[in-house]
């Protein structure tokens, strides 16, 4: 089955569209990558979305209008997948949508709201599309995330030592072979803040962490910014940016004076391979497997290297699987799984009382016409 796995994440710069070739043998689930398309907001529709998310203000009427118009930016990077990657000949969609809000009290997750209407993708593509994967799993009494946790569990079974699978995103999660996972705390998030508030909007994260590495870590600030008692609670758990904004930096920064934006970046760029780190080393890791685009920042890497001494850090890049690529086509996996009745979801990683099917499926040009169930479903995932 030829699959399209739709993504944008928390720093919501482009939609991600991966293809994959997607089988069921024995208890393996063989994926083969047929790439990936990435289609970047136009400025109008990414300044709106900056503008809704925390801690801004928005309207039930902008709530709709992101709806619809993410559903079609969407939409537009689904077609491109089909005609680029699959020949148009793509059976199934699974869309991730944008996160715009993860609703989490007293270490609970009560609710969350991914915007991306898949009705708009369904017509254009006149396919099926799977959608709203993460409500049902915090019905279940889950987090709803992290739900990249069970194909890293199937990709990494097997391997020798204690594999961790790290993404550096906006909010960085891992995932350890025991089915532990959890959000470190912010990934890239709060380095892009600063990047583009001081260089006026020039910058929209630190490229190559040219900003970080002429800096120098803030002992003051870094204090103030550990002190968030979100890193001391047990997984599992998530976090997002109704946490991890530029208001959070603006209050850490307010109770330590004026700094350099370099020593800023340097600070919040340690910051997060200090959580990070913390966070592998609790999981007994003899190996870090990342993806992500905190990956391209040389200067991230290094850091969380220094702080792993004798961990292997290396990108998911080197075992077949794309590492900008690699939550896209998580989700065409979970569409994938979704559409066969099989569930996406395990327990042990998001605190659910138990394992999901998981989203909602919008019916495609032809109606809908499932696959028969398969029984217990795959437990490896075998990259071709």
């Amino acid at each position: 089955m030829r699959v399209i796995g739709l993504m944008s994440g928390t720093s919501y710069d482009a939609i991600d569209a991966a293809a994959a070739e997607l089988d069921l043998v024995g208890d393996g689930l063989v994926l083969k990558p047929l790439g990936m398309v990435s289609e970047p907001y136009d400025e109008e529709l990414r300044a709106a979305l900056a503008a809704a998310l925390p801690p801004g203000t928005t309207s039930v009427a902008d709530v709709c209008r992101l709806d619809t118009l993410i559903g079609r930016a969407f939409a537009a990077a689904a077609v491109r997948a089909d005609r680029e990657l699959c020949d148009g000949r793509a059976e199934v969609v699974g869309s991730h949508g944008q996160t715009v809000y993860h609703w989490v009290e007293g270490g609970r997750v009560h609710g969350t709201l991914q915007l991306g209407q898949p009705a708009w993708i369904a017509e254009a593509t006149g396919l099926p599309v799977v959608a709203d994967f993460r409500p049902r799993d915090i019905a279940a009494g889950g987090q709803g995330a992290p739900l990249v946790s069970l194909v890293d569990l199937m990709w990494l079974r097997g391997r020798p030592g204690t594999p961790v699978a790290l993404n550096l995103g906006g909010i960085a999660n891992v995932t350890a072979p025991d089915g532990t996972a959890f959000d470190t705390g912010p990934g890239c998030a709060l380095i892009d803040a600063a990047a583009h508030g001081f260089t006026g909007g020039r910058l929209a994260y630190d490229v190559d962490g040219a900003l970080a590495a002429r800096g120098r870590v803030c002992p003051a600030l870094l204090e103030r910014l550990l002190a968030e008692p979100y890193y001391a609670l047990p997984a599992p758990k998530t976090t997002g940016k109704e946490l991890f904004h530029v208001g959070h930096l603006r209050e850490a920064l307010a109770a330590v004076g004026t700094l350099s934006a370099e020593d800023v970046v340097a600070t919040l760029t340690h910051l997060t391979a200090r959580t990070v780190a913390d966070a592998v080393r609790t999981l007994g890791a003899t190996e870090v497997i990342a993806s992500g685009g905190g990956t391209r920042n040389p200067v991230l890497t290094r850091m969380l290297g220094e702080l792993l001494p004798g961990v292997a850090l290396r990108r998911s890049d080197e075992l077949g699987l794309p590492s900008d690529a690699k939550e896209a086509y998580a989700f065409a996996v979970l569409a994938f799984l979704t559409v066969h009745g099989l569930p996406g979801t395990v327990p042990a990683s998001t605190g659910a009382r138990h394992a999901s099917v998981l989203g909602s499926v919008t019916p495609g040009r032809d109606g809908l016409r499932l696959p028969p169930p398969v029984g217990d479903g795959p437990v490896r995932l075998v990259l071709e």
